[in-house]
């Protein structure tokens, strides 16, 4: 497959000398589900909206679907399709009547038009609400809708900015489906940013890790989390504010031949092993052998978020992870 996406040591700086992306390489074939995984303020939403051409960028290369960024911005509008964060939407108008306005934006008419917003009505479930004003939408309905506004002139390639942030649960799963029909039935491109773990994971195929403005990591969910070396076991120490109890605690846990790695973890430690459950009774009986007392203790399957805190020794935190549905609902 061809690369849709070539970014080569892209920069942006802003005008108060922030540099939001410093310097990043990578790219995205046709056809594949690509996430941008990151913490608020890594560069997510910076990146996105320079290659979706809104901010200009301050140095690199940039080529989308085949058009370079700086010559042909015009061109590469016209074959991607934008989910922002917030849903774009004129709330007085009907859910039948903003994709039509839309599609006039995008020069088509007639029974053309009309084929096609049946048809995306129909793809995000709300022909039964097609007559209602978009006002009287709840928040899930919205991003519904605001995704088939995207899709209206059949883009080659869709870009996401954290499309489900501040969705419940079931309208996250909701667009989670309508995004893998896209990519596999359809054929569509996506680039998904994001900093839900659990999405970057299950629609992903291929993901790039951000932290301040830089990639820390790149590759598939299960090769990225597989370069653990293990299983995750979490240790909580009755005392995990002490950071010399924690580093003894490090010292005395890479003295166990199956643990591949330990970090440091808020309140403890966090040991990445082969084998974890056959080896936590030797990791007990060697800590309380040492006067090492443990409050709490975790085996896990490795998640990105261990990746990332293998990468930067935090975690990836989103005050939006547990956010309810507060927009108004249909009546």
């Amino acid at each position: 497959m061809q690369d849709i996406i070539t970014v080569d040591n892209l920069v942006v700086v802003y005008p108060d000398g922030t540099r939001a992306v410093d310097g990043i390489s990578f790219s995205v074939k046709e056809g594949e589900f690509f996430g941008f995984l990151g913490p608020n303020g890594a560069g997510k939403s910076t990146t996105i909206k320079t290659l979706t051409t809104l901010l200009r960028k301050t140095s690199g290369r940039v080529s989308v679907a085949g058009y370079d960024l700086d010559k042909s911005a015009g061109e590469i509008r016209s074959v991607i399709g934008v989910l922002n964060q917030e849903a774009i939407l004129d709330v007085d108008l009907t859910g039948r009547e903003n994709l039509h306005l839309q599609g006039r934006m995008q020069q088509l008419h007639g029974r053309v038009l009309e084929e096609r917003v049946n048809e995306l009505l129909k793809l995000v479930q709300l022909e039964d609400v097609a007559k209602k004003p978009a006002g009287r939408y709840s928040g899930g309905m919205r991003k519904r809708l605001d995704l088939a506004s995207a899709l209206i002139h059949k883009p080659k390639l869709l870009f996401l900015d954290e499309p489900t942030t501040g969705l419940d649960t079931q309208s996250r799963t909701a667009i989670w489906d309508y995004l893998e029909k896209l990519n596999k039935e359809e054929g569509i491109t996506i680039f998904l940013t994001t900093q839900y773990l659990e999405e970057a994971d299950r629609l992903c195929r291929e993901l790039s890790i951000i932290d301040h403005g830089k990639l820390i990591a790149s590759g598939s969910p299960s090769d990225l989390k597989g370069a653990l070396g293990g299983d995750t076991i979490t240790l909580t120490l009755k005392d995990g504010t002490n950071a010399s109890l924690r580093s003894k605690t490090k010292e005395i846990l890479k003295t166990i031949q199956e643990v591949t790695n330990v970090v440091d973890s808020d309140s403890g430690v966090i040991a990445y092993a082969k084998n974890a459950g056959q080896i936590i009774a030797d990791v007990v009986t060697l800590l309380d052998r040492n006067n090492i007392r443990l409050a709490f203790l975790n085996i896990s399957s490795p998640t990105l978020d261990d990746v990332f805190l293998r990468q930067t020794g935090r975690r990836i935190r989103s005050e939006e992870l547990g956010r309810k549905e507060t927009e108004p609902f249909l009546y």
